[in-house]
């Protein structure tokens, strides 16, 4: 999409630079921009050659790997936030060399390196420590700061753990012991995240990147319009349709916030709603796109890695709290539109859905293809390989779409481009799980926070919550799950939750995080377009998303919702109540049915509804019961007054 200055005057690439750090990279032009553009091509071809050939030896792939990831990253992003993005000074091409070296030093000495396992020499030593060091500083300048203080202060812990009164102490590790570990065994550096990221993340991010050159972005837009343009408060229900389809492939969501709220946050205020709403709308639907199959924003893989769960199964079971989240919102959005009384765009300035099928549809073709595979079993990295290939043949269809040799060369080095900060944060990650594995944090922060909680459900799940909010705060989707998963999760496994809803319900409020005050970059970047007040617009957003708060807490006391041990007729009256359900909320949160809703009314629709997205006949019954009393109110209410219009205050 293009990046520049947009009708309202804001700067895509500004607001992207501003709130998602991947985003603020050099534009090097000349013999070193070329040169740099080659490294990224270079490091796209090495990853579709391994995943058509067969992967390297683990340390070998992954070396290889954050070898291309970490030098470029040295290459792209400017020290300071602020730094030029014109020019490349000579150390931070010093500290490009030298990230290679200490990557690449693994593979050059591997055989030796083997032979010497856990007697390290004080060449292997530094090389280590300054892996280690590289890797925080590059996270830092693509990441950003928080992951980088988390993985810094386990590092702390574990040299001074010994000393640490209670729980928290351990055993005391040396200087070499740490460094050994981060750096040559598979638990750390190079450990499993950094792992994933080396196989399936990588080439699901340059599938996106193709299907982006072959112009998805768009269709998803010019479908939404043409599916809800014309209803009212059009524009927001293109907003909710379009982030939802473009996080099957999207993996962030600052980006998908500012890639489709450029076109529909400046349509939704031409409309009639306020800034802050606008804003929300884009930014709430964005971060529940990382929340929808088949991607996840990436996480689904590293979760499949993590619990030992079929990937396809991961997929499967998030689809329905994704249907919710999204409906949720959807229904905010409609009754806000009819209290303000607002219309949507005349069909004449529409395009048909037909149209847009018969002009585009078959960009869809590579997303159907990679479901197919992965149901058939095959592993996401092939299944990605073959999307990539399909997703240039699927374009030659119709000339609209078609890519040339520039469009391919091009998606090639877009696509590692925007894999860098998931290399990053993934190394990143693993000098934090490296941490735990030696130590055994991750069990005595678990047993604290249960502890804590009195061993309580409840109060472990509510704690979990802030403690996965809090984590989540400015990382990135990959960053985030990792975190939150070796932090928070284990608390709930202790308590008994299935594997599967205790890593979802940390993943669903890490993702969170993205629209809740007071670092909700998702919500931030869609003000920097909408010219809202940042804090007003995140305090909107979790609004119309509340009912996303509420869904984890829903699955974690029933585990049917992510469609556990539960029949085709159980799922088709799961999904009816729970969208009733998500009515109910939606509209208690709103203030709106036919007129203003009174505060009796409020109860009942909100009650109703949350007894409805919970699964189960007894509070299905009761919620409907209390729905009913709360529109039959309304309904009575508007029949007594029918000279007050719609929408009008009372």
């Amino acid at each position: 999409m293009a990046a520049s200055p947009g009708e309202e005057g804001f700067d895509l690439d500004e607001v992207l630079a501003k709130y998602d750090r991947e985003s603020a990279f050099r534009r090097l032009a000349g013999p070193v921009g070329r040169l740099i553009a080659l490294v990224l091509i270079g490091f796209s071809l090495f990853q579709l050659y391994t995943a058509a050939f067969g992967v390297l030896d683990a340390r070998i792939q992954r070396a290889i790997h954050l070898a291309f990831g970490m030098s470029l990253v040295f290459l792209l992003y400017p020290a300071r936030k602020g730094g030029s993005r014109t020019s490349l000074p000579w150390w931070d091409v010093l500290l490009a060399v030298a990230s290679a070296a200490v990557s690449l030093y693994l593979v050059v000495f591997y055989h030796e390196i083997v032979m010497r396992a856990g007697m390290p020499t004080t060449a292997d030593l530094v090389v280590a420590t300054l892996a280690v060091l590289l890797v925080l500083e590059a996270a830092r300048r693509v990441v950003g700061l928080p992951i980088v203080i988390i993985a810094g202060a386990f590092l702390v812990y574990a040299l001074v753990g010994r000393q640490l009164p209670g729980f928290l102490a351990h055993r005391g590790y040396s200087f070499s012991q740490i460094a050994n570990h981060m750096y040559f065994t598979t638990e750390g550096i190079f450990g499993l995240p950094l792992g994933v990221s080396a196989t399936f993340i990588f080439l699901f991010i340059l599938f996106g990147a193709f299907l982006e050159k072959t112009g998805i972005g768009r269709f998803f837009i010019d479908l939404a319009n043409a599916v809800a343009g014309f209803a009212s408060g059009g524009p927001a229900k293109v907003a909710v349709i379009t982030s939802a389809l473009e996080g099957t492939v999207s993996g962030s969501s600052v980006a998908n916030t500012v890639g489709s709220g450029s076109f529909t946050i400046p349509m939704m205020k031409r409309l009639g709603y306020r800034p802050e709403f606008a804003a929300a709308v884009e930014a709430a639907a964005s971060t529940g796109g990382q929340l929808m199959p088949p991607i996840m924003g990436a996480a689904a893989f590293l979760m499949a890695e993590f619990t030992g769960i079929p990937y396809i199964r991961i997929a499967t079971a998030a689809l329905l709290p994704a249907i919710l989240y999204f409906t949720g919102i959807f229904i905010a959005v409609h009754y806000e539109a009819k209290r303000l009384g607002l219309k949507g765009i005349p069909r004449d300035q529409l395009p048909s859905v037909w149209s847009v099928i018969r002009e585009r549809g078959h960009l869809f073709l590579p997303l159907v293809a990679i479901i197919v595979l992965l149901v058939q079993g095959n592993t996401p990295m092939k299944a990605a390989f073959y999307g990539i290939v399909l997703a240039v043949v699927a374009a030659m269809i119709h000339p609209s779409t078609r890519m040339s040799l520039r469009d391919i060369i091009a998606a090639l080095e877009q696509g590692a481009r925007a894999a860098l900060g998931v290399v990053m944060a993934t190394a990143a990650a693993g000098i934090i799980i490296g941490v735990i594995t030696l130590t055994g944090l991750g069990l005595k922060l678990a047993s604290g926070l249960v502890s804590l909680a009195q061993g309580q459900l409840f109060l472990t799940l509510f704690f979990t919550m802030i403690a996965s909010l809090i984590l989540g705060m400015g990382s990135p989707t990959t960053a985030n799950y990792v975190i939150t998963s070796t932090i928070a999760a284990p608390a709930l496994l202790q308590l008994g939750l299935p594997v599967l809803v205790a890593h979802m319900f940390v993943f669903y409020f890490g993702i969170l995080a993205d629209i809740t005050p007071p670092v909700a970059l998702a919500a931030y970047a869609g003000a920097g377009i909408a010219g809202a007040q940042p804090m007003k617009t995140g305090v909107t957003a979790t609004r119309i998303a509340v009912a996303a708060f509420l869904i984890p807490y829903i699955f974690a006391y029933n585990p049917s919702m992510l469609l556990i041990d539960v029949t085709w007729q159980q799922i088709l009256q799961m999904a009816i109540t729970s969208i009733l359900g998500m009515f109910g909320v939606a509209v208690a949160m709103g203030g709106f049915f036919r007129t203003n809703l009174t505060v009796p009314e409020r109860i009942l629709f909100a009650l109703g509804g949350v007894l409805m997205i919970d699964p189960g006949l007894v509070t299905d019954l009761v919620g409907l019961i209390l729905l009913a009393g709360g529109i039959g109110l309304q309904l009575w209410r508007v029949r007594q007054q029918p000279h007050r219009p719609v929408g009008a205050s009372v």
